[in-house]
């Protein structure tokens, strides 16, 4: 069973962090290119949708929490990581989390992204799992890749599907706003003690419910993430020990080890784009709300602003003017992940799930392929400083004015969704149906070329269980996953405004917009460093102090996040 991971047959457009920042920057520009995206979301009365409810304000919207007490993992969370199971689940004594079907069978409909080709509405998954959680579903995938312009205009019409799943990284712009505007408070069916209807909604932890909150209100049902969750820095293990290749340890480690490893002639190059781990060795905060903190001056500030950012990017800049990036990831085409696998880069950044995804996909092409997450170093080759990520990112929100019935049957099926590891519910959300969908050798389920085809993310995209790795036909990857973000995790901080899911006015929605497009450019070379230092000066004279007053107050009221 593996969880919160795209299927490896998603191929190169699943759903890696990779596409998921991809998403956000046409989000981004469709609010900023004066699409009708949510005209009808502002309103005089948006200002009572900004801000966050945190503390004890929150604590009373939020579900009960009840522990699960189903399969222990073999590696308990550390350091803020997913737990991990590296052992074999025993398939004839899955547990039942879900004794009874919640749902009634009254149709409903759900949107969500989707990452390659969706299956037939009618397709046996989809039928056995509505047949198990007693639920009609309609599936309405999106494009995972542009769901950010399907979710705006959506957002902006009269008719909205039952059941809407939104990713943090869309929250840009007016669709934040939206989120208040246009989806129920589930607090009258799950504050408190009424969770305990749903199992396995009651055992997500408390910190992802609190990200739930939207406008004073539990709105979005939670996929939790772990908090040490970042970008890996992926290399070749089988090529780096062929060449006896020690892995860098610093920036300037780095660097050299790259010019060595390039090979034009060969096409071989050392990595592509490193600007994401450039950000975490140089302690670069995130976008967002989380890119704000208040240090130990007592001064907040935003990324932008930290010196470190500029070091990051100049680092970047480095690798690129050294000839060590491929020329394709020089020009933003093709897929680096492709790449990688092809040995023409020898590194590259991706999300934790690529580790599985890469090791099942390779396993009989190149049986000798070897990935390993390389640790994050300092900039000066000691411990790094990373910053906490929030403890959920995705939701699943209810239409305001949908029945009673809708409603309860849209949480029967998160309820489904969020079942544990060692489960029959897991496992059939994960792997599908017996002889259909997988089938089993040596005691671990292999998924069919059916399997591959229908059991991809869609159930999954309703809500998890706690996050966690499990990997039974790679036990070893699911290990190094959890001790990766373990030994990570230790250098770990969490910034003023962890754990609070806040809406930013809507006057400032647009304002840090042209800083991902700023980045790509500079670390090509083909913007100076002072364009960025006046993009940086014009953010904050063109809304970014009164911003920092804004969240000053919002912290002063409801205190720090860390």
């Amino acid at each position: 069973m593996t969880p919160n991971a795209a299927s490896p047959s998603s191929g190169p457009a699943g759903p890696s962090r990779r596409s998921f920042l991809a998403s956000t920057a046409v989000a981004t520009a469709a609010v900023a290119g004066g699409m009708p995206l949510l005209a009808a979301c502002g309103g005089s009365d948006s200002g009572s949708r900004e801000g966050t409810t945190s503390g004890r304000a929150a604590d009373k919207l939020l579900p009960a929490y009840v522990a699960g007490t189903l399969a222990r993992p073999d590696l308990p969370s550390k350091n803020g990581s997913a737990a991990g199971y590296t052992g074999k689940v025993d398939l004839a004594a899955l547990q039942t989390s879900v004794p009874h079907k919640l749902g009634t069978g009254a149709p409903f409909t759900i949107m969500s992204p989707f990452w390659g080709s969706p299956p037939k509405g009618d397709c046996a998954y989809y039928k056995a799992l509505d047949a198990a959680a007693g639920t009609k579903v309609t599936w309405q995938n999106q494009d995972g890749n542009t769901y950010g312009q399907k979710l705006g205009a959506v957002l902006a019409s009269s008719s909205i599907p039952d059941m809407v799943v939104v990713p943090g990284w869309e929250l840009v712009g007016k669709i934040a706003n939206a989120v208040t505007a246009k989806f129920m408070d589930l607090g009258p069916y799950l504050a408190g003690d009424k969770v305990k209807k749903y199992p396995n909604l009651a055992a997500i932890p408390s910190d992802a419910w609190r990200m739930g909150i939207f406008g004073g209100a539990l709105r979005g049902i939670p996929m939790p993430s772990a908090a040490a969750t970042f970008i890996v820095p992926y290399y070749r293990k089988d090529l780096f020990d062929k060449k006896g290749w020690s892995v860098p340890t610093s920036p300037d480690e780095f660097l050299s080890w790259a010019k060595d490893a390039t090979s034009a002639k060969a096409k071989v190059y050392a990595c592509g784009d490193m600007s994401w781990t450039a950000f975490n060795i140089f302690g670069v905060r995130s976008s967002g709300p989380l890119g704000w903190t208040i240090g130990s001056d007592g001064k907040l500030t935003y990324r932008i602003e930290q010196p470190e950012y500029l070091e990051a990017l100049e680092w970047s800049r480095k690798l690129f003017d050294a000839g060590v990036v491929h020329p394709d990831d020089k020009a933003r085409s093709g897929d680096a992940g492709q790449r990688f696998t092809a040995g023409q880069i020898l590194v590259f950044n991706n999300d934790t799930s690529a580790w599985y995804g890469k090791t099942a996909e390779q396993a009989k092409a190149n049986p000798d392929f070897r990935i390993e997450g390389m640790d994050i170093f300092g900039p000066d080759g000691g411990h790094p400083t990373l910053y906490a990520s929030q403890p959920a990112t995705i939701w699943s929100l209810i239409r305001k004015g949908a029945s009673k019935t809708t409603v309860e049957n849209a949480l029967a099926a998160a309820d489904f969704a969020a079942a544990p590891y060692g489960t029959k519910e897991r496992m059939l959300v994960d792997y599908g149906v017996e002889g259909t969908h997988y089938t089993v050798k040596g005691g671990v389920p292999v998924k069919t070329d059916q399997g591959n085809s229908e059991v991809i993310n869609a159930w999954v995209m309703l809500a998890a269980p706690a996050p966690y790795f499990a990997h039974p036909d790679y036990p070893d990857v699911a290990r190094k996953q959890v001790e990766w973000q373990q030994r990570m995790g230790a250098f770990m901080k969490k910034t003023s405004t962890y754990g609070m899911n806040i809406v930013e006015p809507n006057r400032y929605a647009n304002l840090s917009s042209q800083f991902e497009q700023l980045e790509i450019d500079y670390v090509r070379g083909n913007k100076k460093l002072s364009d960025v230092q006046a993009a940086i000066s014009t953010w904050k004279s063109s809304g970014g102090e009164k911003l920092r007053d804004w969240y000053k107050q919002l912290l002063d009221k409801n205190g720090s996040g860390n």
